[in-house]
């Protein structure tokens, strides 16, 4: 099963664990993996009309889903994927 890295934040919907198996052939079937395991962490994922939240970037080893095939992205067993939540920025002090 493929291997999926939690992001500090999130960590405290997965029980602590910074990482979790997970299973699919796809993207988007890993991601459906991790929230029936960890159904709280749905909600800080998806958008209400069950669009994954604009914040949320997804890696599959270095390279960001979206400039792959998205949530259709193909996944193997071995393989490491991360979620990435994405900083907002501020005003830099001058």
């Amino acid at each position: 099963m493929a291997v999926l890295r939690i992001p500090t934040p999130l960590r405290s919907y997965t029980d602590g664990q910074t990482e979790v198996t997970v299973s699919g052939g796809t993207v988007a079937e890993a991601i459906a993996s991790l929230t029936a395991s960890y159904p709280a962490l749905k909600p800080h994922l998806y958008k209400e009309d069950g669009e994954l939240r604009a914040f949320v970037n997804l890696f599959k080893g270095e390279e960001n889903i979206k400039d792959l095939e998205g949530l259709q992205t193909p996944i193997g067993e071995n393989d490491r994927l991360m979620i990435i939540p994405s900083i907002a920025g501020g005003r830099h002090a001058s």
